[in-house]
């Protein structure tokens, strides 16, 4: 196996293993919205708490790929007038979800520690 070929290996390991940046913040709020969230509000919780425009297409896609590693669960609802006949697609993190978010919290904390920079009391 080419040095090329290993490291693509390892990079998609970790890609695999480890939450990425927006899907963290998307099972936050998927958490802090509750059972049956879709994704305008979970969209809207990650703007206000991040002051950040977050486009909707791009929380569909990471739910997507959530539910395909079995970290976020999906549920049709039943088509209303008021979205001209469409249903909502509603999610639930799974128990294996909620331990991703644990471990990416334990981790990040480990790492935050002993950082001076980040140690300092902003007034």
């Amino acid at each position: 196996m080419t040095t090329a070929c290993l490291l693509f290996n390892i990079f998609e390991y970790m890609a695999r293993e480890f939450l990425g940046g927006f899907e963290l913040l998307v099972l936050l709020a998927l958490i802090r919205l509750g059972d049956g969230a879709y994704g305008v509000p979970i969209g809207q919780a990650i703007q206000e708490s991040s002051g950040r425009n977050v486009a909707l297409g791009s929380v569909y896609i990471t739910l997507e790929r959530l539910e395909t590693r079995g970290l976020v669960t999906s549920e049709r609802g039943e088509p209303t007038a008021v979205r001209g006949g469409r249903a909502k697609t509603f999610f639930r993190i799974t128990a294996q979800g909620l331990r991703e978010v644990r471990q990416a919290r334990r981790t990040l904390v480990r790492l935050w520690q002993g950082v001076p920079q980040l140690q300092r009391t902003i007034v």
